[in-house]
């Protein structure tokens, strides 16, 4: 039911028992249906009460359906859909305002079929004013009015749904425009990042000329209709960028699951010419939207067949287009690396157990954490190796039914002993032993008690849902929100249903049930025990990753370690500008050397603590055990080169006898690489394996699409973007210039701009002009025009710090502030080295671990592989003789060979290249000569670029380039 009186939900109450009954009966002889019962007793608890007033003793809710679905009751849909009536019993008096009316005015169809009801029933009627045909009293006084004519400011309400029953039966809906109709639904479990997914669909589909519609409460909005399917507008989706959860809203609905329901939700999709769906969800979502496809000609044959709509209605709409993203916080979906919302709830967990690290280390206790996975361990993974926790479990490694209680009580003693103060153990919700009993949180605790420890469980719980997406959520729902209207329409009627994915750091369409098939293999290869399986179903990393895990954890028990033959001493150095990962970096390299038998050393304050004082020491496990979730560097960094005294410190190298060299940093420390690799002509020391680890916030490293560091700083800019949004919204006419770092490298401003919204940004590869401004001025006045209530939204611009010796930030903000005239105003925004960020972000710890224990297997590899040569050559008569300090080949890695000099490791300088999941170790020197801007301090390659047409599209910046060309 429609109130002309402009209100869709209408509260009545009363103190008599008997009033209440009559209320109900009243409302019931219309053929109105009852959606919600409610009696208070002391039991009265968590979802029953969602809506209803605290001084009510009985509360009855009604709600009205049309004609077809209410047939042979009442007076068969004389009322149009979408009004909710709550009748109250409350227990005291309730003061009645006089100043307002107890009057209320319905739209109906028909009238005279709701007259037909009064008389019938010996219900009052009174005669009708202006529009209002007739009024009714209820038992209570209330006067309810009928009229033919809706409320006109409605526009997408009931009045729109009786134009459209007012059509022929035999036409085409007058609705039903040419534009491609999508409609965008988010289903399943809530997961960070859904916001971003509508925002991506809805602006991407304006610009490529789709209408939109929000399918709310997921498929009860196909269901049932009405408002909860409704065209959603540019300024709808204004600010969701920054909101956790899903503003559309996601429920259960058994009625989809049945044949009869799904029928329902193709009339209403036909009925506003919608034949394309996308869906973000779990696999059970996703499964069901496939479902839908696959009976949607007989969806539509059968509406037809019963009258519901005819042949010329559905004519166009013979074809249902489904796409689907992937929500969800376990990562567990096959045939994508990460899913939207996993790496937003693996920070909720670190920030939580570094919460608990600091009670724990007081108190010296041991802490249980119990963390989401039921049929997944990947966040109980990432967060053992993000978390440097004690051990973990996890349902795809299920430990040992009767040992795997003695075999944690070894490890926690064992670091224990070697002096940690605390223990942490994660075990996910789903853990199993491998005879599939439940590893329960209870059972861990108790075990940790045995030994003397004092042990607390922590359940975070849906706290782990909560919250605003990190910045790679909010970059992955964009871009694959992008590409789904994009799959949409270039879909065919028998393009299999794609689902948008990312592998190896690229947007990937799959098939969808292909994917879904994967994924529940898992649980199969589980349940039938075929762990190794389920292991190798999972992402493409998640196998590595628990390796890595063991070698940082576990195997400091002595197990793993080489022969004395094959031990070697590697050294670490930190160059350039400090990052969030230094730290964890070092800790994963110092720790799985440790578990190899290899001697760890650091480098102290950089190449000048080498070369001036000489500043080397062994790393000990419990120097680095706690360095996991440390900011900037304990070992000491700074920009100084090698080159600075080559002779020193290849003195250095050889006073230790380092067999391996690790450069963390950024582009000096790539430069660096490069310097010891040219001396190695002179110093034959540098021969020996080298690996430059990109750690740089600004990622301007050669030959990596990622660095150590930039996650962090993203993650530290989109928490200072998003405060500055709020006070440039709640301040109304104000727009923010935000500087951010990159030195000459656009990629911190390019993803910064995509990720918090930004209407223009302005990087060093695309320089300002006096044209772009002129343009992104034009669009701030657009966006200043439509804000209103709750779509008012804060503005901000972002420059890369080098974008411009002419238009600096200060020079934007000015000619904003004269652009306005008035009517807006300007601020610059400047963090600064904020952005270095104080702790680690979880993805940076979990890569960070990954790619230097990457950087220490190139090492002992290499030097395994030159020892091998360097035998073979000996076994030939090639070679020094043997003194007491061996071969000088061992060292020296070179032999001399008919005279001439026999390199053994030519290509020993590397650095790793991380594209994507896949890690690539690079020769240094190719890099440096082809794929390099020395002077600019970055790489040639510019591998954001897709990050920039899709923000310029969901700027707006694309839309007003095409309505100024269509214009011209």
């Amino acid at each position: 039911m429609s109130l002309v009186s402009s209100f869709n939900f209408s509260s009545f109450v009363t103190t008599k028992t008997q009033d209440y009954v009559a209320l109900i009966q009243f409302y019931k002889s219309f053929g109105l249906s009852v959606v919600k019962t409610f009696s208070k007793d002391a039991n009265t608890a968590g979802t029953e009460l969602i809506g209803v007033s605290t001084d009510s003793r009985k509360e009855c809710w009604f709600s009205c359906f049309p004609a077809a679905d209410l047939a042979g009751h009442g007076p068969g849909g004389a009322f149009s859909k979408g009004t909710i009536i709550k009748l109250r019993l409350v227990s005291h008096d309730v003061h009645k305002n006089i100043e307002l009316p107890g009057e209320l005015v319905f739209y109906s169809e028909d009238p005279s079929k709701v007259r037909a009801v009064c008389e019938a029933n010996g219900f009052r009627v009174e005669p009708g004013k202006g529009r209002v045909e007739f009024y009714v009293l209820d038992p209570i006084g209330n006067r309810l009015g009928f009229s033919r004519q809706p409320n006109e400011r409605k526009k997408d309400g009931a009045a729109e749904l009786a134009k459209e029953k007012q059509q022929p039966e035999t036409g085409i809906d007058s609705v039903l425009t040419a534009k491609k109709r999508i409609a965008v639904m988010t289903s399943g479990g809530d997961a960070p990042g859904m916001c971003a997914v509508v925002r991506a669909v809805v602006r991407a589909g304006i610009y490529y000329d789709c209408e939109v519609y929000g399918c709310y409460e997921g498929y009860s909005g196909l269901v049932q209709g009405g408002d909860l399917l409704r065209k959603m507008e540019w300024e709808d989706v204004r600010g969701w960028l920054s909101l956790g959860g899903t503003l559309i809203g996601t429920a259960r609905c058994m009625e989809f699951k049945e044949r009869w329901g799904r029928l329902k939700a193709a009339k209403n999709m036909i009925l506003r010419g919608i034949d394309a769906l996308v869906v973000c969800g779990g696999d059970g979502s996703l499964t069901g939207a496939d479902l839908f496809r696959s009976e949607w000609p007989s969806l539509v044959d059968e509406l037809v067949a019963t009258g519901e709509l005819s042949a010329e209605q559905t004519a166009k709409y013979r074809h249902l287009t489904i796409v689907g993203l992937v929500g969800s916080i376990d990562n567990d979906m096959a045939s994508t690396d990460n899913t939207i919302g996993a790496y937003s709830s693996l920070e909720r967990i670190c920030e939580m157990v570094d919460y608990i690290d600091s009670t724990a280390s007081s108190h010296s206790r041991a802490f249980v954490v119990e963390v989401m996975g039921r049929h997944c361990g990947w966040l109980g993974l990432m967060a053992g190796i993000s978390c440097g926790a004690d051990a973990i479990f996890i349902p795809e490694r299920p430990p040992s039914a009767s040992g795997w209680r003695e075999d944690l009580k070894k490890v926690c003693l064992r670091h224990r002993e070697k002096g940690r103060r605390k223990t942490t153990v994660i075990v996910a919700e789903g853990a199993l032993d491998d005879e599939l009993q439940p590893i329960t949180s209870q059972q861990v605790k108790d075990c940790l008690v045995e030994i003397g420890l004092d042990t607390r469980i922590t359940t975070l719980g849906h706290v782990q849902r909560g919250g605003s997406a990190v910045a790679f959520d909010r970059m992955l729902a964009t871009l694959q929100g992008v590409d789904a209207v994009r799959a949409v329409l270039e879909s065919t009627p028998d393009t299999p249903s794609p689902m948008i994915g990312i592998l190896d750091g690229k947007i990937v369409r799959q098939p969808l049930m292909e994917a879904v098939k994967l994924t529940k293999s898992v649980a199969t290869a589980i349940a039938a025990k075929k762990f190794d399986e389920a292991m190798g179903l999972r992402d493409s990393t998640f196998k590595e990753s628990y390796a890595n895990f063991l070698d940082i954890s576990k195997h400091d028990d002595g197990s793993q370690v080489v022969d004395e033959s094959k031990r070697l001493n590697i050294a670490i150095v930190h160059v350039g500008a400090p990052t969030a990962t230094l730290n964890p970096a070092t800790r994963a390299a110092a720790l799985y050397c440790l578990s190899k038998g290899h001697t760890p050393y650091g480098i102290q304050n950089g190449w000048s603590g080498l070369v001036r004082h000489g500043a080397v020491r062994k790393l000990d496990w419990l120097d680095v055990e706690e360095w996991h979730n440390l900011g900037g560097s304990e070992i000491g960094t700074n920009r100084t080169l090698p080159s600075t005294d080559m002779g020193t410190v290849a003195y250095y190298m050889q006073k230790y006898e380092i067999h391996g060299l690790i450069i963390i940093g950024g582009f000096e420390a790539f430069r660096s690489l490069h310097e010891l690799k040219v001396a190695k002509e002179n110093y034959p020391i540098f021969n020996m394996p080298m690996v430059c680890l990109p750690a740089t916030v600004s990622n301007n490293v050669p030959g990596t699409e990622y660095s150590l560091g930039s996650d962090t700083c993203l993650n530290t800019l989109v928490k200072y973007c998003d405060a500055v949004k709020q006070s440039a919204s709640a301040s109304r006419r104000r727009v923010f210039v935000v500087e951010v770092q990159g030195g000459n490298s656009g990629y911190v401003a390019s993803y910064t701009g995509l990720v918090t919204g930004a209407l223009a940004v302005y990087t060093p590869e695309e320089k300002i002009s006096l044209r772009t401004l002129q343009e992104d001025l034009e669009l701030l006045s657009e966006n200043f025009k439509k804000d209103e209530g709750d779509n008012r939204s804060g503005k901000m611009f972002i420059r890369n710090e080098n974008a411009s010796d002419t238009y600096s930030t200060s020079l934007i903000a000015e000619i904003i502030r004269e652009s306005g005239g008035g009517k807006f105003e300007s601020r610059t925004a400047i963090p600064g080295h904020v952005q270095q960020g104080r702790v680690p972000s979880a993805m940076d710890r979990c890569l960070a671990a990954r790619f230097a224990i990457k950087a220490c297997q190139y090492i002992e590899e290499t030097n395994f592989a030159a020892q091998s040569a360097i035998t073979r050559l000996w076994n030939e008569g090639f070679g020094s003789n043997l003194t007491f300090k061996g071969h000088s080949e061992t060292d020296l890695k070179f032999v001399y060979k008919h005279g001439k000099k026999h390199l053994i490791l030519s290509d020993n300088a590397k650095v790793v290249g991380i594209h994507g999941t896949n890690v690539i170790f690079e020769e240094v020197d190719e890099l440096w000569e082809n794929y390099t801007d020395v002077a600019l301090r970055k790489g040639k390659d510019m591998h954001w670029t897709e990050m920039v047409t899709v923000n310029n599209i969901l700027s707006g910046r694309s839309v007003l380039r095409k309505t100024q060309h269509n214009i011209v």
